[in-house]
């Protein structure tokens, strides 16, 4: 493969970003940057944008009509060349609740798909997300297929280890900390989400291996939805341990719909962007008209409905996930909390990768990294991806 330099634009570095600069690409990888522009020949010129690392979303669901529950490669591939458009080069399948059948096949479909090319985002590993949530704090969620973890079932799920990077659980389920602690044993990480956890199980579950905790302020238990249950004295949920514990990372959902202003920067200031990740917890209705659709499984599934640029419950009281992509939560991060733009590409990209545990090859443009990249326009418009250094996307093509 012929080498490759960017230029004219601004670099967008782990923590700087670096204006008239150049970056050499060569046999997929990072060979260079320069400060200094060689004007090299058959260079691509960024036209006055931004060259960034590409996005990595550790929570997404589908996009472009398909889920990743859906059951078939081509559904893999449909949400990964969607999601690609959008600026995300690799994620993590996120599946839903289900029939034990249903995780066993999208668990082997992410085995399959990890070891192709998707033709669009890069498949690091399955989320394992459902079915070991706590009924209450279910969301979206099919309320049928909710159920504890126990061994006979999750040993065979943990039997795809090699194709899992996380896995979710509600701590406060029996079984949890002997899923936890089989999880932990395989390397895998695990999160908490869909949980109302009280604060003393939260730091019982940190003490099993408990790492990460999913989508911040949604479905999980804070001092408010306790007090329904007690009198006094007030105690806190899964948010607050969320908040207090330095060694808990999380992610965030900004789509602008989820949650307001001064819950993001909240968010930011006790976590920091190297624990706070953004994640898009995109739906099927991703890049889709408004109208009804399915969460998870079409055989299943929940129904809900894309209306005002966000997933609605039928009922319209409540939200079912995002409907946009990374590139949308990039911009509008950036707009509501002023964060500084190398920064809230940080969120994007090699914060989820060092959550992952993939950031030595992915997640910032370093020498020697892969050449994930993105070429944005001024405004943070999606113009090209690569992935490996291969143009995999252009606007208007």
């Amino acid at each position: 493969m012929s080498a490759i330099t960017f230029c004219g634009g601004t670099v967008v570095l782990e923590g700087r970003l670096l204006a008239g600069a150049e970056v050499e690409v060569s046999a997929g990888r990072i060979a260079a940057i320069r400060e200094r522009p060689t004007s090299a020949a058959g260079a691509v010129d960024l036209d006055g944008g931004y060259l960034t690392p590409g996005f990595l979303d550790l929570h997404v669901h589908g996009g472009d009509g398909s889920d990743f529950m859906d059951g078939t490669p081509d559904a893999f591939r449909t949400a990964c060349r969607a999601h690609a458009r959008h600026g995300t080069t690799s994620l993590l399948p996120t599946c839903t609740v289900a029939s034990h059948e249903q995780h066993l096949a999208f668990l082997n479909l992410c085995r399959e798909m990890k070891a192709q090319d998707t033709g669009g985002a890069r498949v690091i590993g399955a989320h394992f997300y459902g079915p070991y949530f706590a009924h209450e704090a279910r969301g979206a969620h099919p309320a049928a297929g909710i159920r504890p973890p126990v061994p006979a079932e999750y040993e065979q799920y943990l039997a795809f280890a090699d194709a899992i990077t996380t896995a979710t659980v509600a701590p406060e389920l029996p079984g949890a900390e002997e899923f936890v602690r089989a999880c932990r044993a395989k390397g895998l990480r695990v999160t908490t989400g869909h949980s109302h956890a009280t604060f003393e199980q939260m730091e019982a579950a940190v003490g099993w291996g408990v790492q990460h905790i999913d989508h911040v302020w949604c479905a999980m238990s804070d001092r408010a939805r306790l007090r329904q249950s007690q009198t006094y004295p007030m105690r806190g949920g899964v948010l607050e341990a969320t908040l207090y514990f330095d060694e808990l990372t999380t992610e965030i959902i900004a789509d602008g719909k989820h949650l307001q202003r001064e819950l993001l920067l909240l968010a930011y200031k006790c976590k920091g962007p190297d624990r706070l990740a953004l994640v898009s917890d995109c739906s099927r209705a991703l890049d889709m008209p408004d109208g009804p659709y399915v969460i998870g499984p079409l055989d299943g599934g929940e129904p809900f409905r894309k209306a005002d640029g966000v997933g609605l419950l039928p009922s319209g009281v409540a939200l079912a996930s995002s409907v946009v992509g990374m590139d949308h939560c990039v911009r509008t991060f950036q707009k509501l909390t002023g964060v500084p733009l190398e920064t809230v590409v940080r969120m994007a990209s090699l914060t989820p990768a060092r959550i992952a545990g993939v950031d030595r090859d992915l997640g910032s443009i370093a020498v020697g990294k892969r050449a994930d990249l993105l070429v944005l326009d001024p405004e943070l418009n999606v113009r090209t991806v690569y992935r490996d250094g291969h143009r995999i996307w252009v606007a208007g093509a």
